[in-house]
């Protein structure tokens, strides 16, 4: 059974490469983490999952630090899962979809949240498969348990000053900013996306013995 929970672990990642290659198609905002990402590769002329990579790589590394002896297997195998998405997204971004454009603010809109949409079920299928977990949420609950926070509050000032940085990056370098409207809408309908996928998933999981939870 572990084997088909590493499965669905590597469809989702798939996935998820979808689903942030037509968010940032859509280029009305993204959320932070693929802005900063969007950003920095804008600057230093990297792809986009090598960068994702980089980034990951740091927060790997926060995990190691913060988290000393109780850094274990699983935290490791999160190099595997942001390689593995890195060059997904470099895949499909530039390879299948590099003349993929969208020019009207409708269609734009479609993709964004069709995007996010995907991201969400992407994410609800780790979650609950519990193999491993994406390195920014791995950093965000090294930090709250570090500092003694909430989690998910933890993981909304992280936000925050992603958001920041990237805005910050965008006027120092005049790059495309990244930090848009989009930005807003994913975050009000990811959470609410993700609940609704874990709630239909879950039980089916259960069934197959695919979930712990």
């Amino acid at each position: 059974m572990k084997f088909k929970r590493v499965l669905l672990c590597l469809v989702s990642i798939f996935l998820f490469s979808f689903g942030v290659s037509f968010t940032l198609k859509a280029a009305i905002g993204v959320g932070s983490w693929d802005a900063i990402t969007q950003t920095v590769s804008d600057i230093s002329r990297y792809q986009i999952g090598t960068v994702g990579i980089a980034l990951n790589a740091i927060c790997i590394l926060i995990q190691f630090v913060l988290l000393g002896k109780d850094f274990k297997f699983k935290h490791a195998m999160q190099v595997v899962l942001i390689v593995s998405l890195g060059y997904a997204i470099n895949f499909v971004y530039y390879d299948l979809l590099p003349d993929f454009t969208i020019t009207s603010y409708p269609a734009k809109l479609f993709f964004l949240i069709l995007g996010t949409a995907i991201n969400a079920l992407a994410v609800s299928i780790v979650m609950l498969v519990d193999v491993v977990t994406f390195a920014l949420e791995g950093a965000s609950l090294a930090i709250a348990k570090s500092l003694k926070m909430d989690f998910p509050l933890t993981r909304q000032i992280i936000d925050a000053v992603i958001i920041v940085i990237t805005v910050i990056l965008s006027l120092l370098f005049s790059t495309p900013l990244t930090v848009r409207e989009g930005t807003v809408i994913g975050m009000l309908i990811f959470s609410p996306l993700m609940g609704f996928f874990m709630k239909i998933l879950k039980p089916i999981f259960r069934k197959h013995d695919l979930t712990d939870q």
